[in-house]
């Protein structure tokens, strides 16, 4: 695990050493257990690294004996069965990394393939004189880049490019409509102009700066669903699970996991209970006396069923308002998704003893839990709708009226493209699900709020194998008698009943609304004359919003308060200060 850089001069002259300091700077908090540096003429790499896997010999650059160089954030699971067949002789660190150079260098980008695990690398081919970037299927890990006359470059973070002055900081209008109205952007532009995502899956391969090939690796298949009774999708889901949680535990030093008290991160303590013979560390959130549902007690019994050493990690109003400032910076690529605050601080307080936690994420997307697909699966005349066919300042008039002109465009297009072959209705939501809203949501708040700490997160979910078993199950064992993860809920029942699996899903939630509403007064004027929300809407109408009482008045309060601080400091490179009202204070 790490952050990792490169540039590529496009006319062949020596890298400018200046923006490869900035570059390692920038990235300098994900990797606190050291600093590796390539430079071959126009081409180099850098990378700050976390050390989990092979603390004596897995430094980076990892070199191969034909000269070519690799650096690497993330990890491979499977690459002690890769390591087998790629005569392990010949391996010069025991680093899971050094695989994918090494699968590179017999089977070209078409070896990529093989890899199981979370990652983004880059290799610079002396051979062919060429650079190859690759990022993982599922887009657990991001990279970025940009294209100038002068330079091909590339990082972990965004604001990493922009640190090194290779690009600017001018906000692009349609990824700001989205970002306002559904708390993430979509495709492979991101909010800032001239900075691109590499997209989940997808390797690009560049001579001389420039990119001349693009592929695209799928999980996801186009078939129909495969037919299977329960009782046997239960016995091979448990084979498959207990497999990507075995791998998922590699590791040279310690690991945690989170619990929610919901069914993915209930069924992932189950498994590691079987797979581990001391007790499992389990981190909690909970939040102080509220009116939004609270899961600790379920999260109790599921832990004390379990053995495990639980730790509840308390998220207080004063939290809010203290840590959204740096919370808000740290999200370059900004996710208006409220569970990054206790996010946040549960891996503060895990980063203390471990440096890896098993995270849940992805079991919503491959097994159909969100109460969205079964509106999907509904026709429109019984109710059914388009997934976030509304926004969440549709109705409420303090925008101007152009800021909000296409917002829906991005993942319309992902609809577009997802529905093929014979998918379902169903098996189209959940792609689309797959294609933006978990790795530009969920996986973005799970990097940048974990590695702010050192801590790398792991998602036992989120692996070929599992998104292949998965994904082909008939609509019924996803969906049914409107229930969600039906499969899922069945195995955990059999395997854990305490977490009582056919229980009501009601998310998680922090009462953001509640602790705005509170402060609405005072909160009010000093985001209305923010200079990113000025340009946006009308401040008269913004101080009104943020004394309205209501739910769907306190959601369009949290994006315009997340929006102000997050421009703040990503966008007018102001520090954060204590807390959010001296932050935004004039």
């Amino acid at each position: 695990m790490s952050g990792i850089a490169g540039i590529i001069v496009r006319d062949g002259s020596a890298v400018p050493i200046s923006k490869m300091d900035r570059l390692c700077t920038a990235l300098g908090h994900r990797g606190p257990d050291g600093e590796g540096r390539y430079v071959k003429g126009p081409v180099g790499f850098i990378q700050t690294r976390l050390a989990i896997i092979d603390l004596d010999t897995g430094d980076q650059p990892i070199y191969h004996e034909n000269g070519s160089a690799l650096v690497a954030n993330g990890e491979i699971y499977n690459y002690v069965e890769l390591r087998k067949s790629l005569c392990e002789a010949s391996f010069k660190t025991r680093s899971d990394s050094e695989t994918a150079l090494r699968v590179y260098v017999r089977d070209n980008i078409d070896g990529f393939d093989a890899l199981r695990g979370m990652y983004a690398f880059a290799i610079h081919d002396a051979v062919e004189n060429q650079v190859v970037l690759c990022r993982d299927p599922f887009g657990i890990k991001q990279l970025y880049y940009v294209e100038t006359p002068e330079y091909f470059a590339f990082a972990s973070e965004a604001q990493a490019l922009i640190a090194a002055g290779l690009v600017g900081r001018d906000v692009r209008a349609d990824a700001r409509s989205e970002l306002l109205q559904v708390q993430f952007t979509t495709g492979s532009d991101m909010i800032f102009d001239g900075i691109k995502r590499l997209l989940p899956g997808e390797t690009i391969v560049l001579s001389n700066g420039r990119i001349i090939d693009r592929r695209r690796r799928q999980v996801l298949g186009d078939s129909a669903s495969v037919g299977t009774h329960l009782e046997a999708a239960l016995t091979d889901w448990d084979r498959v699970f207990e497999e990507s949680v075995r791998v998922h535990q590699r590791s040279d030093v310690d690991y945690a996991m989170f619990l929610s008290g919901g069914v993915d991160s209930a069924s992932l303590l189950g498994m590691m209970h079987r797979l581990n013979e001391r007790p499992v560390t389990a981190y909690t959130a909970a939040f102080e006396a509220s009116s939004v549902h609270d899961e600790r007690e379920i999260a109790r019994d599921v832990a004390k069923a379990c053995n495990a050493n639980h730790i509840e990690v308390m998220f207080s109003e004063r939290d809010f308002w203290t840590l959204l400032p740096e919370v808000a910076a740290r999200m370059d690529d900004p996710v208006a998704d409220y569970a990054i605050l206790p996010t946040y601080k549960l891996a503060s307080e895990a980063a203390r003893d471990f440096k890896v936690v098993l995270c849940g994420e992805g079991g919503d997307e491959l097994f159909g839990g969100y109460g969205r697909y079964r509106s999907v699966m509904r026709p429109l005349l019984l109710g059914g709708r388009v997934m976030r066919s509304k926004g969440t300042f549709d109705k409420i008039d303090v925008l101007r009226p152009d800021v909000l002109e296409g917002w829906r465009d991005g993942i319309a297009a992902s609809e577009s493209r997802e529905n093929r072959g014979k998918r379902s209705r169903l098996a189209v939501a959940q792609a689309v699900d797959c294609s933006d809203w978990l790795p530009n949501d969920l996986l973005i708040k799970l990097d940048r709020m974990l590695m702010a700490h050192g801590l790398e997160g792991r998602t036992p979910f989120l692996d070929p194998m599992v998104a292949e078993f998965a994904y082909q199950l008939p609509d019924r064992l996803k969906v049914r008698t409107g229930v969600g993860k039906f499969l899922l809920r069945s195995w955990l029942e059999r395997c854990l009943p305490m977490a009582h699996p056919f229980a009501k899903k009601r998310g998680f939630t922090v009462p953001v609304a509640e602790w705005i509403s509170g402060q609405g007064k005072r909160l009010g004027p000093l985001v209305a004359n923010q200079a990113g929300i000025l340009e946006i809407a009308d401040p008269s109408k913004v101080e009104k919003l943020f004394n309205t009482p209501g739910k769907r008045e306190g959601a369009a309060c949290w994006h315009l308060l997340f929006y102000a601080l997050w421009h703040q400091a990503n966008v007018l490179g102001h520090a954060p200060e204590k807390d959010v009202f001296e932050t935004l204070a004039p």
